[in-house]
């Protein structure tokens, strides 16, 4: 009986201790997420659970006996006294869905570019949380060797959409073999875990494979998020890309990709 005692206690006492786990690593989630005045719903605490791989229900259950320090309200969880952020949350929504149909139209744009592998929406318009006047980040995925040479063609790119007041910004590219980010953190690990792809998601799901270190910080968010617009990524290059493909490939266009990078990085030194 002692025995049975001893063995019920240990239980409890670790079913308390993960359970404790479990609702720091919860008002960690809303803590960072609140840095952006951004309340979560419980799939996505869910999703962005710092560092605690649990199921959506223990998730829920946690929730349902919520400390002092959170709050509750319309489906949104968020740090006492925070519940503003609530309608922050609401109106930026309504602004980056007027800003989707554009994200997609040039991300679809720049990745039938020649030698563009991969191009994904980053920053907040991949949470809805972008603001008016917010530009459109992306992140672009290229062949080797011809980084520079794609970074040209989505900066024209970027100037077209100007003219019609939409502001881009391909603001981080990588080559096919440095899909291995160098700097591990939280807040890489969550800009990662938001990017939504809009093409390569073959280059898409390598570079999550290749930073598989994100898990210790997300570790249910290994799937890609669901694109709120509902449209399909594209999963293959298009005949007319391949084809411009193979005519630059007859041109010096490796003498323009060093005489672009030489000039890129005095001007940007």
């Amino acid at each position: 009986l002692r025995l049975t005692e001893v063995c019920v206690g240990s239980i409890v006492l670790k079913f308390m201790s993960n359970f404790q786990e479990l609702q720091h690593a919860i008002l960690h989630t809303l803590a960072y997420a609140d840095v952006f005045d951004y309340p979560l719903t419980a799939p996505e605490i869910h999703r962005y659970l710092s560092g605690v791989k649990v199921e959506l229900v223990d998730v829920e259950a946690a929730l349902k006996q919520l400390t002092p320090a959170i709050c509750w309200n319309d489906s949104y969880f968020f740090l006492a006294g925070r519940a503003a952020t609530i309608q922050t949350r609401k109106r930026r929504a309504q602004v980056a869905s007027q800003l989707w149909p554009k994200a997609i139209f040039y991300g679809r744009a720049i990745a039938s570019l020649p030698f563009v592998r991969m191009v994904t929406v980053t920053g907040s318009l991949a949470m809805d949380n972008a603001e008016d006047g917010k530009d459109i980040d992306y992140m672009i995925v290229t062949a080797n060797g011809f980084l520079w040479t794609c970074r040209a063609m989505s900066l024209v790119i970027a100037r077209i959409a100007r003219l019609s007041r939409v502001t881009l910004c391909p603001n981080y590219l990588v080559t096919e073999n440095a899909l291995e980010l160098e700097e591990h953190s939280l807040y890489v690990a969550r800009e990662l875990a938001q990017m939504l792809p809009l093409s390569g998601m073959e280059v898409y799901a390598r570079i999550r494979r290749l930073n598989s270190w994100t898990d210790e910080y997300l570790p249910n968010a290994q799937a890609a998020p669901q694109l709120s617009t509902g449209i399909r990524p594209i999963q293959t290059p298009s005949i007319f890309q391949c084809l411009l493909e193979s005519v630059l490939k007859t041109l010096p266009t490796r003498l323009f990709e060093r005489w672009e990078m030489n000039r890129k990085i005095v001007k940007l030194s």
